[in-house]
């Protein structure tokens, strides 16, 4: 059979190929597939006979040329073609793991050995990529007949098998549909459809089945007994889809919403019925009744109580509770010590009012919290009563009394004559300080005590000083002042007309002579303020007497002086920095002071214990020690940022900092910053400092400024033009710190570098430039060009002098051979003639190959010895080429033949007789 199938597919090629001489078809002229599965595209070619296929392979791209990119190739496929077909006539392709960037249009194209004998397929075979997805309806009720699709974007070229999977779990169907008839909630789940063969899965989709509310139920918590005062919740369930919705009824009345119902204080009225109601779009359904008995207990409370009652508060219960259970009791959440049924207060006071509840802790039973309310009698004070002021009190009730009840005061626990519920008082005084209560007797009804408090200005203000006696510089001084009044007092300490402190009490540690004089207290409140009599403090004091101004070198005298009379001839100790000194009289002599001797003085008088407190002097001096210091340091290069510092030691501190480089004044201030350093900024640099004791320099700083080479430039000699073949000297020169390291030229036409150093012969005609460089950068100069210039005479001069030359070389050359056949002494002599000096055989003195450059130099300059010297240094063997030799005579001779630059020519003619042959034709 295959054979059969074989034998027609070689007849239809051979038809095809005997009916057409080029064409390319393709069996599908697109193909679907599914991701990551193979696909193949078929295809046959024909071409003329006669040709033999050298190259065939698909392509991506479509158009012209054998340049189109090979798809075995491309980076995106490799690994994944597989070409199927052959050099005859088959052109199929397998691609592997295809991929969503594998859609697009794909072309066979083929070359054969001719010229012309290529062809790319038309139209292409298009692949279209495609996933696996499965199709949900997108609203499934329960009882609905539902069918899932296994669906692709476009019509598999194939028919593949199917495989459904429902919750990862595999199912029989194997078409791309599976029927769901009917559909019930157990089938809502996760589908998903493969192509097991290709090992391809769609993704995962949800079937949503819904349907109406099932399995209602309602639980409560906490089971078991409900105690009225705890909380209880009722939970609802039930199942459905969309999810349900709650709502809570209570008899036949809705109390809620909600899946939970939470009552957080029960009560007794709380017992009852409770049912949930459950629904949703499709439908909704009513739980079972659930009742609920509310157990509580009760605190029984009166409904009026005053204050002085007996009252009597008890705890109650709607139920049997078990025999003889235990009561606690609880006011403002505190637990009180009564342990039955009921609470006695007797009597009640406006303090016992409160909240109240009771429990049975062993049945964990607790009452709700009642408040008791305590009824009383109350003297009302002005909040404000200042001395002077006319005050009335007030007996007030939180209750309504009795109509016109007798009120009755009491003073001092004793009773006045007032009856109302006012009592009034004029004027009131700060000593009246007595205690007032009001009662109503037939009511058995009494008020607190209250006392006034009666507001007034400072009174009885004095002041006292602590220690008593002579005070002494350098004690410890304390000032107290005392004063009455109502709010108590604020303290102000006065010394003359200023203000020195505050306080009750006002200390100053190290009393000194400064601190004599009058002192006073200001006391005051919001009613008013007194002032103290004065009192007057006088420090008794030794102070030692330094000059006003002491400059280094003086000769100082320091006096020990006191503010009162000592005995007679007293005794005077001097002390340096806490070390006793000799002297023991009322001066201390010190020759010469220096600025090191930063002491500190004091003088005493011992016998009498007396000090004076300590002095130092202040020796005044010009600069010294005058320093520069540079930041940053190290190397400073162009372009930074530098800040030199300058510093001193005077006394006074030094006034004026002024900067100088060399013998200029360039800044002034402790600190000099050069933002952006240049080359121009180095140089020597000093600071003056001075203050009004005098000045003083600096040493030197040298400051070095390091910076890439710059002005760079080319110089020429010999300068203006030169004659072609002269030697031209270019030297470069530039600026730079530290020098240049490296110079090198380079010719303006090309890249590389040409020569180095600090001159450079270049070798022929251009523009040339050098570059400088150090480690801090580098530059380059401006390019210089280097030419020759021939005047016009010159040339023609040359050109006749040099074809002259030629043709009498020639000529001899001719003669000499004529006249060696007769091999005459006379024909040599005359051969010598015409260049004594030449070789012997001037034909082998012109060949190129025989001879050297030199010989062909003596050979020319033989034929004009005369000529100009720029001629012969061209032709000079030692500094110029065989093809510099042949140029300068191509200059000579700006148009001879071309058969003469060939004679002469090194490289392109070698046997001298084509020289001659050529002379001879000329001739």
């Amino acid at each position: 059979m295959s054979l059969t199938v074989s034998l027609l597919v070689l007849i239809f090629i051979s038809g095809v190929v005997a009916q057409y001489k080029w064409g390319v078809d393709y069996k599908d002229k697109s193909i679907c597939a599914l991701r990551w599965s193979t696909v193949t595209m078929r295809c046959i070619y024909r071409y003329p006979s006669g040709r033999v296929v050298l190259r065939a392979f698909w392509t991506k791209q479509s158009g012209r040329g054998s340049e189109l990119p090979d798809l075995s190739d491309d980076p995106e496929y490799r690994g994944r073609v597989q070409y199927l077909g052959d050099e005859q006539h088959n052109c199929t392709l397998r691609l592997r793991n295809v991929r969503e960037t594998d859609q697009r249009r794909y072309y066979f194209k083929f070359l054969t050995d001719r010229p012309g004998g290529k062809y790319q397929g038309r139209g292409g075979v298009y692949l279209l990529v495609t996933d696996l997805r499965v199709e949900v309806p997108e609203r499934v009720i329960e009882g609905d007949e539902v069918t899932l699709t296994c669906k692709t974007t476009c019509s598999l070229s194939y028919r593949p098998t199917f495989t459904w999977y429902t919750n990862g779990h595999r199912l029989s169907s194997s078409t791309d549909q599976l029927h769901l008839l009917p559909v019930s909630r157990e089938d809502a789940g996760r589908y998903h459809c493969a192509v097991l063969d290709q090992i391809l899965y769609s993704p995962v989709v949800t079937l949503n089945v819904r349907y109406p509310p099932k399995s209602i139920s309602v639980s409560i918590s906490p089971s078991g007994e409900i105690v009225e005062g705890s909380s209880v919740t009722l939970t609802c369930s039930s199942d459905g889809n969309p999810p349900v919705e709650y709502n809570w009824i209570k008899g036949t009345s809705s109390v809620g919403k909600g899946e939970i119902y939470t009552m957080k204080k029960i009560s007794s009225v709380d017992s009852g019925e409770y049912k949930c109601r459950s629904s949703n779009e499709h439908g909704e359904k009513l739980s079972e009744a659930l009742t609920l008995n509310v157990l509580y207990l009760q605190v029984e409370v009166p409904e009026r109580v005053i204050e002085g009652d007996e009252v009597t508060l008890t705890c109650k219960t709607s139920f049997s509770l078990s025999d003889r259970p235990k009561f606690t009791w609880y006011r403002n959440g505190h637990r009180l010590s009564s342990s039955t049924d009921q609470l006695h207060l007797q009597p009640v006071s406006r303090e016992d009012a409160g909240r109240y509840h009771c429990a049975v802790l062993d049945q964990n039973l607790h009452s709700p919290v009642v408040t008791l309310n305590v009824r009383y009698l109350l003297v009302e004070v002005p909040e404000r009563v200042i001395e002077g002021d006319e005050v009335t009190l007030t007996c007030k009730t939180s209750f309504s009394l009795s109509d016109r009840p007798t009120f009755t005061w009491y003073r001092n626990g004793h009773p006045l004559s007032s009856r109302t519920d006012q009592l009034h008082l004029q004027p009131v005084s700060r000593e009246k300080k007595d205690r007032y209560h009001c009662a109503v007797l037939d009511q058995n009804l009494y008020s607190p005590v209250v006392t006034l408090n009666v507001r007034y200005p400072p009174k009885s203000i004095s002041v006292s000083i602590s220690p008593s006696g002579e005070i002494v510089e350098g004690s410890s001084v304390t000032l107290t002042c005392s004063s009455d009044g109502n709010p108590p007092v604020e303290y102000n300490w006065i010394k003359g007309t200023s203000s020195v402190g505050k306080g009750e009490t006002y200390t100053m540690k190290k009393i000194s002579s400064v601190d004599s004089g009058e002192y006073k207290c200001r006391s005051s409140n919001e009613h008013g303020e007194k002032l103290s009599e004065a009192l007057t403090l006088n420090v008794l004091y030794l102070q030692v007497e330094v000059p006003e101004r002491v400059i280094e070198g003086d000769d100082v005298t320091l006096t020990c002086k006191t503010s009162f009379s000592l005995s007679d001839r007293p005794k005077f100790t001097w002390y340096r920095n806490g070390h006793r000194l000799s002297s023991s009289t009322d001066q201390l002599h010190l020759q010469p002071v220096s600025r090191e001797k930063k002491d500190r003085y004091h003088c005493a008088v011992l016998d009498q214990n007396l000090y004076s407190p300590e002095v130092t002097l202040n020796v005044r001096y010009g600069p010294k020690s005058v320093s520069v210091s540079i930041s940053p340091s190290g190397e400073i290069v162009e372009g930074r940022s530098v800040t030199l510092t300058c510093s001193s030691d005077a006394n006074p501190p030094v006034q004026n900092y002024t900067w100088f480089k060399g013998t200029s004044s360039v800044g002034k201030g402790e600190t000099y910053t050069m933002k952006k350093i240049s080359s121009v900024d180095s140089g020597q640099y000093k600071c003056r400092s001075s203050n009004e004791q005098g000045e003083k320099l600096s040493e030197a700083l040298t400051l070095n400024v390091l910076y890439p080479p710059k002005n760079i430039s080319v110089s020429i000699s010999p300068s203006g033009e030169t004659a072609e073949g002269s030697s031209v000297n270019l030297t470069c020169s530039s600026e730079a710190n530290p020098s240049v390291q490296n110079l090198t030229w380079f010719k303006e036409s090309g890249s590389s570098p040409v020569g180095s150093g600090h001159s450079y012969r270049p070798p022929q005609r251009g523009s040339y430039y050098c570059e400088a460089q150090n480690e801090h950068g580098s530059q380059k100069s401006d390019a210089v060009t280097v030419k020759g210039v021939w005047n016009s005479a010159l040339y023609a001069v040359i050109g006749v002098t040099a074809g002259c030359g030629c043709l009498s070389v020639i000529i001899a050359v001719f003669c000499v051979r004529r006249k060696r056949r007769g091999s005459s002494a006379n024909d040599k002599n005359q051969t010598q003639n015409v260049d004594p000096n030449a070789k012997e055989d001037t034909y082998t003195a012109l060949d190129p190959v025989s001879r050297s450059s030199d010989d062909l130099y003596n050979t020319l300059a033989n034929v004009d010895p005369n000529a100009k010297d720029d001629t012969n240094t061209a032709l000079d063997p030692v500094s110029r080429s065989s093809d510099d030799v042949y140029n300068t005579l191509a200059t000579v001779h700006s148009s001879p033949s071309d058969d003469l630059y060939s004679a002469l020519d090194p490289q392109s003619r070698s046997p001298e007789y084509d020289t001659l042959a050529t002379v001879r034709n000329k001739h």
